[in-house]
């Protein structure tokens, strides 16, 4: 296989984790021994927040009212599609039973979490869409209580229009409180009483860290961190719009890796030298923390045929993936690790972000080669159950007891032998002991 990097990125997500993984475990540490009275003092020196923590009724109205109807609207817009689509992945899921053998019944249970903690980033940009990705799905999945945390900003606290999107997407709570601080408290009940049995949604690498400490002691969406974009183009591809759709992402954060694999490495050239353009005509912060991200993350590379793009792009497991090619059916089909797959020059990253359906909510740092992104099935335990005859005892119950016997688990095999017996009192069973 050839593969020809001519853009090398300097930095890889991984990098600076160590410092992270320190900082965020400290504050963890803090606010769960000192509890609200800790997670408040961050509040107050981290964002400048010193009022009350939980949301009220009237800080929503106040939020609505402020906001533009055509803001409203387009809120509406996107909540619709995002429903419409975890309505269908809902639809997809089922329960069952199966009588797997004479008087062996098995089953199949569909049963949502209690309570879901969402975050919902709002420090650099105000992700609106995230609190419908993240609150919709919950609803949808039949969620019973749903917590969202989101940053404040000094003394006018949550984005008003991610007050206004999380209300009407269904949210129980929310709370004036960001970062690992709002992490923490979805984790461990403060200021509602209420524990998350599973935290979502995206945020920095501080959020991230922060989730990924705690999994264990709750369920999280996935491991993430920064986001990501990758393209995939052949010599017909449009490169403006690829070095567009690379600028846009790049703007997300410093640490946000774009990439590129081409099958034309003059296609590729062409990118590279207008990647930086489409950056400059960004406003600020968006063109300091695009230019970081292209510098020290971006990365293009050059092959020979289209099943080495295959390849190098599983590779990468990236969270976006965005093909512009001939015959997207054929990338569809071979195409295997990646958070959302997006066909074509017609639709791009920002679409799935903010309002055409599926969730934007997706896994990092090649966590895609083992999860999806956000969907209903994480809110829901998929249970098992089964029950039996004590006829159906007399073969499962005589294999369980020898297989148990050759592992050397006497007690697992004994459970065998004392129903064989009760049920089969004049019946004598190999169960595998030795004489």
């Amino acid at each position: 296989m050839t593969v020809r990097i001519i853009k090398k990125a300097i930095k890889t997500p991984a990098s600076s984790q160590d410092d992270t993984h320190r900082i965020v475990r400290s504050m963890l540490e803090e606010i769960e021994a000192g509890g609200e009275a800790k997670a408040l003092d961050y509040a107050k020196n981290l964002d400048g927040w010193e009022k009350d923590i939980p949301v009220t009724p009237e800080e929503i109205d106040q939020a609505a009212a402020s906001l533009p109807d055509q803001t409203k609207q387009d809120i509406r817009f996107s909540h619709a599609r995002v429903k419409a689509f975890a309505e269908c992945q809902l639809a997809s899921m089922r329960e069952f039973d199966t009588e797997i053998s004479p008087g062996l019944v098995c089953g199949q249970r569909l049963i949502p979490v209690n309570t879901a903690g969402c975050y919902v980033p709002g420090g650099r940009y105000a992700h609106i869409a995230s609190a419908i990705m993240s609150v919709t799905t919950a609803k949808v999945a039949g969620v019973k209580n749903i917590i969202v945390c989101s940053p404040t900003h000094g003394e006018r606290g949550v984005h008003p229009a991610i007050l206004y999107a999380a209300d009407m997407a269904g949210a129980d709570t929310i709370l004036h409180l960001g970062g690992v601080q709002g992490i923490a408290a979805l984790a461990y009940g403060l200021f509602t009483g209420n524990s998350a049995d599973i935290l979502v949604g995206p945020g920095n690498r501080f959020v991230a860290e922060a989730k990924r400490i705690l999994f264990g002691r709750v369920g999280i969406d996935m491991f993430a961190g920064p986001t990501e974009v990758l393209v995939i183009a052949d010599e017909q591809a449009d490169p403006d719009l690829i070095a567009c759709d690379l600028a846009s992402q790049a703007e997300h954060g410093p640490d946000s890796p774009a990439w590129l694999i081409s099958t034309s490495q003059p296609l590729a050239e062409r990118v590279i030298s207008l990647v930086p353009d489409y950056i400059d005509r960004l406003p600020e912060p968006n063109r300091s923390a695009a230019q970081s991200a292209w510098r020290n993350y971006g990365e293009v590379v050059v092959v020979d045929t289209r099943e080495e793009a295959v390849t190098v792009s599983d590779e990468y497991a990236c969270e976006h993936l965005e093909v512009q090619c001939r015959d997207l059916d054929w990338w569809l089909a071979h195409l295997g690790n990646y958070g959302s797959l997006f066909l074509g020059e017609e639709t791009t990253v920002s679409y799935g972000d903010k309002c055409s359906g599926t969730n934007h909510i997706l896994p990092t740092k090649k966590a895609a080669r083992y999860t999806g992104g956000l969907s209903v099935s994480k809110f829901i335990k998929v249970l098992t159950w089964q029950r039996m005859t004590r006829e159906a005892n007399r073969d499962v119950g005589a294999v369980t007891a020898r297989i148990s016997r050759a592992e050397g688990m006497e007690g697992h095999a004994r459970s065998g032998d004392d129903r064989l017996q009760k049920y089969f009192p004049d019946e004598s069973f190999d169960l595998g002991i030795q004489t």
